[in-house]
């Protein structure tokens, strides 16, 4: 399907999200929420998506923020809250400033890796508003309860290297490699089996909101899970016939 403010592209298992509107570094407007919340809806049902990267499309704007937030016009987009439905491993590819709501988007990811001219930061509070799509919530989660505090409170942008040193990304590589280092790390994942790899991401995700003894159950009951699928058998067969698995998510 055609959009109008994102591509959207599959390759090797790998689902593509660009972000398409480098006039407005890829302001969140209603189009590309409706178009986005359609596209993550679609992953969940394609079997052969694995994995999902999503970037802007154009060096320096991975996602400018939202209109609410720079016009105060609009109503409360919940896109973060889309991506963070997909029920696969999701890379966020930072090839430029995320800010206000796009900060929010990126959060929602389950790895992010930066470009070296990326920058970060929340500025609602200046603007007499808060982060609105998870932000207030999954920075804690991320960087520490302190941190997330400072950044928010004094709606200071932070470069690559400290979102860096305080976790906020896994890594930083230079705009020109930003796009090849995340297609070796997408390839990488994909290459797993799918279905331990949305086992993994479940197991971690709703472990953060359980008790250490809830979290290892839930842990044990997906593993056993497990052994009851053909991607456990295929995986056995290669490690003794000594050749790569071919998993096929079932």
């Amino acid at each position: 399907m055609t959009y109008a403010t994102i591509i959207c592209t599959k390759k090797d298992h790998i689902s593509y999200i660009t972000l398409n509107q480098p006039e407005t570094d890829n302001i969140i407007n209603q189009q590309l929420v409706q178009e986005l919340e359609d596209i993550c809806y679609g992953i969940n049902r394609d079997d052969d998506i694995y994995v999902v990267v999503i970037t802007g499309a154009v060096d320096g704007a991975f996602c400018g923020g939202s209109e609410l937030e720079l016009n105060g016009v609009g109503t409360k987009y919940n896109v973060a809250a889309a991506l963070a439905s997909i029920d696969r491993p999701v890379i966020a590819a930072i090839n430029g400033d995320a800010t206000g709501q796009g900060l929010e988007l990126a959060l929602s990811c389950d790895i992010r890796l930066a470009s070296d001219k990326a920058k970060f930061g929340f500025s609602q509070v200046a603007s007499g508003l808060i982060p609105m799509d998870g932000g207030t919530q999954r920075l804690p989660r991320i960087v520490g309860r302190g941190k997330a505090l400072e950044l928010i409170l004094t709606a200071e942008t932070i470069n690559a290297e400290e979102a860096l040193a305080i976790g906020l990304v896994s890594q930083v590589v230079p705009q020109e490699d930003l796009a090849t280092e995340v297609e070796a790390l997408a390839w990488n994942i994909a290459s797993k089996a799918p279905i331990a790899l949305r086992f993994i991401k479940e197991a971690v995700n709703k472990g953060m909101d359980l008790t250490l003894e809830q979290g290892l159950r839930l842990e044990g009951d997906l593993y056993f899970l497990l052994h009851t699928t053909a991607d456990r058998t295929e995986g056995i067969k290669a490690f003794l016939e000594k050749r790569p698995p071919r998993f096929k998510g079932k």
